[in-house]
């Protein structure tokens, strides 16, 4: 039988060191990464009173493609960075949620970043 690491647990425990040290304020709240096999997801949140600012997603209705690749990944920063800009939000602190800051994570930030999110 062969013993495989639950890459999920590590991956938490990554998320737990980086969240130790970064943390939204309302002045620049945090965008939170979650990538899953079929999708990708992104939050702006603050986490001094716990609320969700703005949020976008491959799975949205009005989404075309397919969400599991870089150019959605990157769909979706553009989306979650409009939908910031039309709350007043222009700074960001950016959480990778635990994930290597490269591929679909990557793509998502440079989206953010060109549709006007400065982190």
């Amino acid at each position: 039988m062969v013993n495989r690491p639950n890459t999920n647990a590590q991956r938490l425990q990554r998320h737990k060191r980086v969240r130790a040290k970064v943390s939204g304020t309302p002045e620049r709240p945090r965008l939170n990464v979650f990538r899953s096999e079929a999708n990708i997801y992104a939050q702006i949140i603050d986490d001094t009173t716990g609320h969700t600012l703005a949020t976008a997603s491959s799975q949205e209705k009005e989404f075309e493609g397919k969400g599991s690749n870089k150019e959605a990944a990157k769909k979706v920063g553009l989306l979650v960075a409009q939908r910031a800009k039309e709350k007043g939000i222009e700074t960001v602190v950016f959480d990778r949620g635990g994930y290597l800051y490269h591929g679909r994570v990557k793509e998502l930030a440079e989206g953010a970043r060109e549709g006007g999110l400065a982190f």
